[in-house]
């Protein structure tokens, strides 16, 4: 019986702490505190696409590098208009958005996307202002 009520006070004590570490890990992982504050562009050839969760992403081989671009959740990069049958592997696409703080790492956040000529914006109000 004392073990139970020990165990059972372990995990009433350790519930706070698995929830804010999740949190977190969700929080840091959906957030741009991973990016870099500057538009960064990058133009490749694209390898593979994706439109499910967490992200959108698209592989873009980048002068024999490959790029991992992530765009907005499947919802809102699909209310941009860009599915999986927009793109395909071969074509040649332009990212614009932030590059991780991580200089090793080749992966970047994408607010706006060009594929064939026609750009989805998968969050408009992060696009830059041309000018």
């Amino acid at each position: 019986m004392q073990r139970v009520f020990l165990l059972s006070r372990r995990l009433v004590l350790l519930a706070p702490v698995l929830v804010l570490s999740v949190a977190g890990t969700a929080y840091a992982h959906h957030g741009w505190s991973w990016t870099e504050d500057g538009f960064f562009e990058l133009t490749g050839v694209i390898k593979a696409v994706f439109v499910g969760n967490p992200h959108a992403t698209l592989d873009v081989d980048v002068e024999g590098e490959v790029w991992r671009v992530e765009m907005a959740p499947p919802s809102r990069t699909i209310a941009a208009g860009f599915t999986e049958d927009v793109a395909k592997p071969g074509d040649e696409v332009k990212a614009i958005g932030h590059r991780s703080r991580d200089p090793n790492e080749k992966r970047m956040k994408a607010v706006r996307v060009i594929v064939n000529g026609k750009t989805y914006d998968v969050y408009p109000d992060r696009v830059p202002t041309e000018g």
